[in-house]
């Protein structure tokens, strides 16, 4: 079976000594410069836990779970103790604890959540992963906590709970809020900031379809979202600097029982704080 792969990244600004870095690359080769963009692309950044999330971090139940089907393993949060349990998904270079205001309203409203540190993310082990290791972690840990009443994704994380879902995650409803969406835009994007030449994003997809032996296509979320049959709340602001709008709406066209809710400046991440939208969240989750 071939191993899976595709890891849509954030747009994150690009620190110039990379960018130098990969042009010199690319001056001496394209084949090097492809190995050092597929590097950089896989690699995430780990960033310190922000004051705002240590009441989360300090009050969840925390575990090391290890996910065979990728031979990783990944540290768990659980936040709660009700039997209605949901599960929530960070994006690239995020944690387990980033959702902490979504988490704390579902708490008040009588449930708990189940969040991990993907591989090479937050407390986890390892230095660089793919989007399947996301995948992969959520089913394992479906085994362990589940099951999930409602499963919620930010980013990266939103494309990974409909390919989940897709592979057999059973959720009664979803909620992705800034989801990536075509995986050879994402790569384009990230060429881009790399500021290297646009057939450099051809390269670098051919680089992993060989690598994983897979088409990187087979995981736009757009694809899965065709296959998912249950309700889904698609969030994604207007103004999203790093996934663009078209992505959630696009994503929202492929669904069977969608909803759209689009936001004005709240950017990629502050709309995870913001009230109207954990509303909105917890709205949907009660609706019938």
């Amino acid at each position: 079976m071939a191993k899976k792969a595709s890891n849509p990244t954030q747009s994150l600004k690009i620190p110039q000594f990379i960018i130098i870095s990969s042009k010199i690359c690319a001056f001496i080769s394209t084949k090097l410069a492809t190995k050092y963009a597929a590097k950089l692309f896989t690699t995430p950044i780990k960033h310190k836990v922000p004051k705002r999330e240590l009441d989360m971090d300090h009050k969840s139940i925390q575990k090391t779970i290890y996910v065979p089907a990728i031979d990783k393993s990944v540290v768990t949060y659980e936040y709660g103790k009700s039997q209605r349990k949901i599960l929530i998904v960070h994006g690239w270079s995020g944690r387990g604890t980033q959702l902490f205001k979504i988490a704390e309203e579902l708490l008040q409203n009588g449930y708990s959540t189940i969040s991990f540190d993907a591989p090479a993310h937050g407390k986890s082990q390892g230095k660089t992963t793919i989007m399947s290791d996301f995948i992969e972690s959520i089913l394992e840990i479906e085994k362990h906590y589940g099951p999930f009443e409602f499963a919620i994704g930010h980013s990266l994380g939103g494309m990974s709970v409909l390919n989940a879902i897709k592979d057999g995650l059973k959720v009664k409803k979803a909620i992705i809020i800034g989801s990536g969406d075509i995986v050879q835009d994402i790569l384009d994007d990230f060429i881009s900031k790399l500021r290297l030449k646009p057939e450099m994003s051809r390269l670098l997809c051919n680089y992993f379809e060989n690598k994983y032996q897979t088409k990187m296509d087979n995981y736009s979320a757009y694809r899965a979202a065709a296959k998912v049959k249950i309700p889904v709340l698609v969030i994604h602001d207007n103004h999203d600097p790093e996934v663009a709008v078209k992505a959630g709406i696009h994503i929202h066209e492929h669904l069977e029982n969608g909803t759209l809710l689009l936001t004005d400046n709240l950017g990629h991440r502050k709309i995870l704080g913001n009230q109207n939208v954990i509303k909105k969240i917890i709205d949907f989750i009660k609706s019938t």
